[in-house]
């Protein structure tokens, strides 16, 4: 039987990380939350919900996502598959199953929730955000000849593909290092329409003109880095 774990970055997550625990189909082993620093009760409320809880007190995306690994490889048995997924509730844990399906059905490496417009809910994508992607994407079609759409945070990749990626982004280029890795490693890939709705909270990227700021930064660097290696 296939083995699927999921890590879930959590910065201050306590108001929606038990829903998000109680949405993610039974076929997965382990819900991996990883407590970003959190000053709320994030680390309780996951605990309690059912997850396996660990921290990591750099902030930042890519620290939480790199920790989770982490904890993975000290693992005896190792997963065949590792879904990303965030804690804020935007995105609908339930549709992991179409996101797994093409890794399991078709021996697909890579595969991307893409949040596409018709199946958005009103105001859940900030226009910072849709500009970045949009941008982000007509870049990495320009510069890789890539098919992506989005940078979806809630994705799914074969394990041992993750580990061959060597993933180093800290903070808000972690999407955008691993589209741009796997498309240089020449990994099979394909989007999946999900649904997205407005998350609970604030948003901690796209929520604030600093964090907007720093995020299109950092994907605009990392595609214009890889586009000099070519």
């Amino acid at each position: 039987m296939t083995s699927i774990k999921v890590i879930i970055p959590a910065f201050n997550e306590s108001a929606s990380i038990a829903k998000v625990i109680g949405d993610i189909p039974k076929i997965v082993s382990e819900v991996i939350v990883v407590n970003n620093n959190s000053t709320d009760t994030t680390y309780e409320v996951a605990k309690n919900a059912g997850a396996t809880v660990i921290t990591e007190n750099a902030r930042g995306y890519g620290h939480a996502c790199l920790r989770g690994m982490s904890y993975i490889s000290q693992q005896e048995t190792i997963p065949d598959i590792i879904v990303f997924l965030d804690g804020d509730y935007s995105d609908y844990p339930e549709e992991l199953l179409k996101i797994i399906a093409p890794i399991i059905d078709h021996d697909i490496d890579f595969v991307v929730g893409s949040r596409v417009k018709r199946l958005r809910e009103n105001g859940s994508m900030t226009f910072p955000q849709r500009f970045g992607n949009w941008l982000a994407t007509t870049l990495m079609k320009l510069f890789f000849n890539s098919k992506f759409t989005d940078l979806g945070p809630f994705r799914a990749i074969k394990y041992q593909k993750l580990l061959a990626l060597e993933m180093e982004d800290k903070t808000y280029g972690w999407t955008v290092e691993m589209q741009l890795k796997a498309l240089k490693r020449k990994y099979t890939y394909v989007e999946v329409p999900v649904k997205y709705r407005n998350r609970i909270g604030v948003s901690k990227v796209s929520g604030t003109i600093k964090g907007a700021i720093f995020a299109g930064i950092k994907i605009l660097s990392w595609i214009f880095k890889y586009s000099l290696r070519k």
